[in-house]
This record gives C-alpha cells, structure tokens and sequence, in this order.
C-alpha cells in the first residue's frame, strides 16, 4: 500500500511537472545507446491536440536525461567520465525535488580480476554515484547501493566490448 501510494504521489508530481513544460526534444549523444536498465517502453504519448507531449513519468521518457540510467566507467576505475556528469544532475535534481522516491545504485564490474576484487570494485562504482548524487543535495537516505561485481553480466563476451558493458552502476528507482 505504502509502495503504491509512493508511486502515485511520484506519478501526479511528475504530470504537475510536465505540465508547465514545453518539450525541448534534446537528443542524447549516444553514449551506451540500447543498454538501459528498467527504462521500460512505455512510449504514451497524448494524442490530445496532436501535440505528442510526454504524459508518463520523465524516468520514462526517451527525450529526458532522466531515461539514462546506466553509467559506464573505464577498465579497473571507479571515477565518473565526463560525459556522465549532466545525465547524474539530472538525477539528483529529479531526486532532490522528489523526496519519497528511493534509488538503488547497482555497482558492476566485468569478468576480469578476482570475484572478491570485483566486488569491491563494483561497491567503488556505486558508491562514486551515491557520492556524486550526494553533493548534488540528494539526501542519503534515498539513496542504496549494492555491488554484484561481475555476477550480472549484460554481455557475455569475452572481449574490450563485452567488458565495456559490464563496467557500469546502474540505477534502480523504487
């Protein structure tokens, strides 16, 4: 009950929101393209006036930073790149404004190196988010991670493009 009454609040603050908003249609630059995680499809759109505005969530929509929830680290780092910078300040601020939302921040590492070393690693990449999201002004409580290391590989390859899939923390909304 608690859940849904999180996820409505969550739902009308996002349409009171959106409202107010005209579409920008920024377009992503591509980076990591066709890998996010728990983005869902829901591609509704209103068909109102033909105006084929977004009147889902904006961690749904595809023309919002918010539907980015994969970041992608170099080989044996933690450090957030460059590119990732703006996609994370979106987050926080999407967080920041919406207080009972919760993320969880899934640390990953690919096959390369110790499983306890991966762990850690993965733990590293989570936790470079969470601290990230947190001078941002995200509030510690609303924020979790986990590290499953190498354990949830999205490429089962055994080569650089594989393993440049599976350096990543994703980003789980409760």
């Amino acid at each position: 009950m608690k859940k849904t009454m999180v996820l409505l609040l969550t739902l009308i603050f996002s349409m009171a929101l959106l409202s107010g908003c005209s579409s920008t249609g920024g377009a992503q630059d591509g980076e990591g393209a066709g890998t996010e995680v728990g983005s869902g499809s829901g591609a509704d759109t209103s068909a109102a006036g033909g105006s084929g505005a977004w009147t889902g969530s904006p961690l749904e929509d595809p023309n919002s930073p918010l539907y980015e929830k994969v970041i992608y680290f170099d080989f044996d780092t933690a450090e957030i790149r460059p590119e990732y910078v703006p996609t994370l300040r979106a987050h926080a601020e999407y967080l920041v404004n919406t207080p009972a939302v919760r993320l969880i921040i899934e640390g990953h590492a690919d096959e390369r190196g110790s499983r306890e070393y991966n762990i850690a690693l993965g733990e590293r990449r989570a936790g470079s988010v969470k601290r990230f999201l947190e001078a941002e002004g995200v509030s510690p409580v609303q924020l979790e991670t986990v590290s499953y290391g190498e354990e949830r590989p999205v490429d089962l390859g055994h080569n650089e493009d594989a393993w440049s899939k599976n350096r990543r923390a994703e980003l789980v909304y409760q």
